[in-house]
């Protein structure tokens, strides 16, 4: 009964968050927004009793967040009002469905399939943590690997990127100068 009630509380609590980050303006905002979600999806795996990957759901996955929002902070003036141009609500909706059809798809294959096996063998009498890392440094070393060294190239070109623009603050400047000043970034990113 109390895994029931935790699971609905945290799943309302989740889309909530979730639904505000997508429907904000204020990217300080989606970005709190964004890691309160991520802090409560790792209550589903508290209730699964999976301690180890809450835990890490809650360091890697929100601690990222946390990352994107100091450098949201550092990138975004978010004392200015941002105008945004809507595109045509006929796509908006046509990938809305198939996003949902997606959704639904990866979610009732495992349960209609009778073909999906485990791929690791779980070892006898391993705990929760030592099955994910046997896992995770013996078939996953690689992409696991790869990734750090991507998140290392991703963060020295937001340092390198943020110091370039230090030199102006955009608060300071006017509507025509922020435009050039775009303007710019572009063709150089190009």
């Amino acid at each position: 009964m109390f895994e029931a009630i935790a699971f609905y509380l945290f799943s309302i609590l989740t889309a909530v968050m979730f639904y505000i980050t997508v429907t904000t303006k204020q990217a300080l905002f989606a970005l709190t927004a964004l890691a309160a979600g991520m802090i409560f999806i790792s209550a589903f795996f508290f209730i699964l009793g999976a301690d180890f990957l809450g835990v890490v759901q809650i360091i890697v996955y929100t601690g990222a967040v946390m990352a994107l929002y100091a450098f949201g902070m550092m990138f975004f003036d978010t004392t200015r009002e941002l105008k945004e141009r809507s595109g045509s609500s006929l796509i908006t909706a046509g990938l809305s469905i198939l996003s949902a059809v997606f959704v639904v798809l990866i979610f009732v294959a495992p349960i209609v399939s009778t073909k999906i096996q485990v791929t690791a063998p779980l070892i006898a009498g391993a705990t929760n943590s030592q099955s994910v890392g046997m896992v995770l440094f013996t078939k996953y070393l690689v992409p696991f690997e790869l990734a750090a060294v991507m998140l290392l190239v991703a963060m020295i070109a937001g340092i390198v990127l943020a110091g370039k623009k230090m030199d102006r603050s955009l608060t300071l400047m006017a509507e025509e100068e922020i435009m050039i000043a775009e303007e710019a970034n572009r063709k150089v990113l190009l």
